[in-house]
């Protein structure tokens, strides 16, 4: 409920961009199913939505344009079924 209110707030004021960060913390998953599914609502209203997560699947779902970072910096952008590809190859593989 308090991830919502937040983001009712930050969207009261109508928005060119909305950022987000670490929106699935500490949520149970189905809750953090419908957020995103709120998220993809007001990217398809035309707000620019950017989005800091460190459990990536849900956001990867809803996505654009994904980027990986690590030690603060942006390594890989490309599509989000890409770059979910590398990252289940990374966890699961060792690739990189």
């Amino acid at each position: 409920e308090q991830q919502m209110l937040a983001m009712a707030r930050a969207l009261a004021t109508d928005p060119a961009v909305l950022l987000l960060d670490e929106l699935s913390m500490g949520l149970a998953p189905i809750i953090v199913s419908g957020l995103y599914e709120q998220v993809q609502a007001i990217a398809d209203e035309g707000t620019t939505i950017l989005v800091v997560e460190q459990f990536a699947h849900e956001v990867l779902g809803v996505a654009d344009v994904a980027a990986i970072m690590l030690h603060g910096r942006v390594q890989r952008t490309g599509a989000p079924a890409e770059i979910g590809e590398e990252l289940a190859a990374a966890y699961l593989g060792g690739v990189g």
